[in-house]
């Protein structure tokens, strides 16, 4: 693997090492990226370079015992295996998840370019038209949540978490497909809508499985996990996230 590395560019060589932190970091790499600032869909570098470098970044992951894995349907390159990085949602994440979801299925079919962009504001009334979001929720709560999903390439957000306003573009990417099935969507909205309130601390919902095994359920797995551990993050000053009083 060495001689390999010295064999290329240092150009080429620092792009293979930002690829394989960005898999590290967010577990797949997409082929197009929406621009953060204009939402403009762009060529991912690190996705040609994951199919340039394929067999090294496969040989370098094997020894941290990781696979890479293509994805031809969804454009991706991911990782997984039991070295990979994992994250936990919080049964608010995992509603607002399946409120993302319940959104890209609905739009994608007739909306055109628009199909796939939202906005808090959207997020918080199909949230509340399904029962899902039956609550207003804390600026923690969703900072923590949008951001762990930005960070897995769930969505693009144009600036900052902390600089939202209700009406600002959130992009979803289809990767939202490998966390949540739209043939089990309906069963899995009424599965969260019953759990009573006071039970959020005491559900754990894990994303490892979900990144090991797409083809899997992962969110009904996690229904059945156990105790929820909540995300750090940095408050924010202001309450830009705050729902409109039920």
């Amino acid at each position: 693997m060495i001689e390999y590395i010295q064999e290329l560019s240092p150009n080429e060589a620092a792009g293979i090492k930002k690829t394989i932190q960005d898999l590290f970091r967010q577990t797949c790499i997409l082929q197009v990226k929406c621009d953060p600032v204009t939402l403009v869909q762009r060529d991912n570098p690190r996705y040609r370079i994951c199919a340039n470098h394929r067999e090294f970044i496969a040989d370098y992951l094997s020894v941290l015992d990781c696979e890479l894995v293509h994805d031809p349907h969804e454009h991706i390159f991911r990782i997984k295996g039991e070295g990979m990085p994992t994250d936990r949602m919080t049964l608010t994440g995992t509603r607002i998840l399946l409120i993302l979801k319940v959104i890209y299925r609905d739009k994608i079919m007739g909306e055109g370019l628009n199909a796939t962009v939202t906005s808090l504001e959207e997020i918080r009334e199909v949230g509340r038209s399904t029962n899902l979001l039956a609550r207003r929720l804390t600026v923690q709560e969703w900072q923590d949540t949008l951001t762990m999903l930005r960070t897995h390439q769930i969505i693009e957000l144009p600036g900052a978490v902390g600089s939202l306003e209700d009406d600002t573009p959130i992009y979803i990417y289809s990767t939202i497909n490998i966390f949540c099935s739209s043939v089990e969507l309906g069963e899995l909205i009424k599965n969260y809508t019953d759990v009573p309130e006071d039970m959020e601390d005491q559900i754990e919902d894990s994303m490892e499985d979900s990144m090991e095994d797409p083809a899997k359920d992962p969110i009904q797995e996690h229904q059945d996990a156990g105790e929820t551990e909540e995300f750090t993050s940095e408050e924010s000053k202001e309450n830009i996230y705050e729902d409109v009083s039920q």
